[in-house]
């Protein structure tokens, strides 16, 4: 069974830092593309940023693109999001998404429970 754990959301303070995790099982983690992506509150899915599945590949959306950072372990199957220089637009539920090959012009076949980013003062 595939399952995608995220973590490591919360609230914090305008410009401060998070970083996400998102830990897979019931898969070949090394041989799929990952992405994250968000649902701020009352707006649709926005797509945040993409990995392939060797990692050597990267793509971000434009609103977060000199900000976050996405990367993965896959010797711990394990997908990260770090994000820096948060801003109050940032909140949302971020979820960890599984395309169906090892790029991601695939498409997505699961999703993770997604995990609460809040940025405020």
């Amino acid at each position: 069974e595939v399952q995608l754990v995220e973590s490591g959301g919360g609230l914090v303070q305008p410009g401060g830092s998070l970083r996400l995790s998102c830990a897979a099982s019931g898969f070949t983690f090394s041989s799929y593309a990952m992405s994250w992506v968000r649902q701020a509150p009352g707006k649709g899915l926005e797509w945040v940023s993409a990995i392939n599945s060797g990692g050597g590949s990267t793509s971000y959306a434009d609103s977060v693109k000199g900000r976050f950072t996405i990367s993965r372990d896959n010797a711990k199957n394990t997908l990260y999001l770090q994000m820096n220089s948060l801003k109050p637009e940032d909140t949302a539920v971020y979820y960890c998404a599984k395309y169906s090959g090892s790029y991601y012009y695939t498409s997505y076949d699961y999703w993770g429970q997604g995990t609460q980013v809040t940025v405020s003062s």
